[in-house]
């Protein structure tokens, strides 16, 4: 099979993924090419990412390293067939990767787990509040490159609106609440769009309050996304050159962790509420 041209989060995955189940038995790349009749160069390509691999070829590579995990086999072959071309689609040519990357993540997430100190999440955000924060963190773009930034942005909440939504927590910190983007007004709006979604049944809001003793956590923002087994869910975080993709068993049993040790330290949905329609109030 030739190399695919675009190199995405997701393939890349599905190669890390067979390559860690190659590397779990000892086996060389050289034997694992040699039981699919190809080179090593091949295996290789398939590993990174570069090159597709088809389900029949999943599958045997994951009888010969002694996979039984069926689920995690049926998830793998799912990620080399699938060929879904999402919304994000056509703005493949306009902006940066990382923004056809995230995007095809939620689009496949089985549920989304957002915590957040500085900023409400993207997901929460109304086109205002994302307007400004572009704005800012970019000033020397033009407007109409703002405007298709927010317009994407907007696009990634069709996976809490949509009619088969998925489960959504977000662990948001007093402080972002309470940071003014825009002005008062542009600060209320946003709030009312928290509450709003709040009172979804699919979406639980949780605040993180500054009336905390010992709380260390403010090191552990992350979005959290869901796979169709554990083995394949991830974590992105901000990082010097963009999303750092998390992807380790280790280091996501670590953020799993730690997501519930946010969530234990903040208030309960309702109080949650609560707190907001008092800082409204207070603008």
């Amino acid at each position: 099979m030739p190399p695919k041209r675009q190199l995405t989060v997701r393939r890349v995955r599905l190669g890390t993924e067979l390559r860690r189940l190659r590397e779990a038995t000892g086996m060389k790349s050289r034997e694992a090419a040699e039981l699919l009749g190809v080179d090593s160069v091949q295996i290789s390509q398939i590993e990174s990412g570069v090159a597709g691999v088809s389900a029949e070829r999943v599958r045997r590579l994951a009888a010969h390293y002694a996979c039984t995990d069926e689920a995690l086999i049926d998830a793998l072959v799912t990620m080399a067939t699938d060929r879904t071309r999402g919304w994000w689609d056509e703005y493949r040519d306009q902006l940066p990767a990382p923004f056809m990357d995230l995007p095809e993540l939620e689009h496949h997430a089985r549920f989304r787990w957002d915590v957040e100190f500085l900023h409400v999440p993207g997901l929460l955000q109304t086109a205002e509040y994302a307007r400004l924060l572009f704005s800012y963190v970019n000033p020397e773009f033009p407007p109409s490159d703002v405007e298709q930034r927010v317009d994407h942005r907007m696009k990634r909440r069709v996976i809490i609106e949509r009619p088969d939504p998925v489960p959504y927590e977000a662990l948001i910190h007093e402080a972002a609440l309470r940071i003014r983007v825009g002005d008062r007004s542009t600060a209320r709006t946003q709030l009312a769009r928290v509450l709003e979604i709040s009172e979804a049944d699919h979406v639980t809001v949780r605040v993180i309050p500054f009336d905390l003793d010992g709380f260390g956590g403010a090191g552990s923002a992350m979005v959290y996304a869901g796979g169709p087994v554990p083995t394949l869910d991830t974590v992105v975080r901000d990082g010097p050159g963009g999303p750092v993709y998390i992807d380790t068993e280790a280091q996501l049993n670590r953020y799993r962790t730690r997501f519930r040790r946010v969530q234990t330290v903040s208030l309960d949905p309702d109080h949650s509420r609560d707190f907001i329609h008092r800082l409204a109030k207070e603008l």
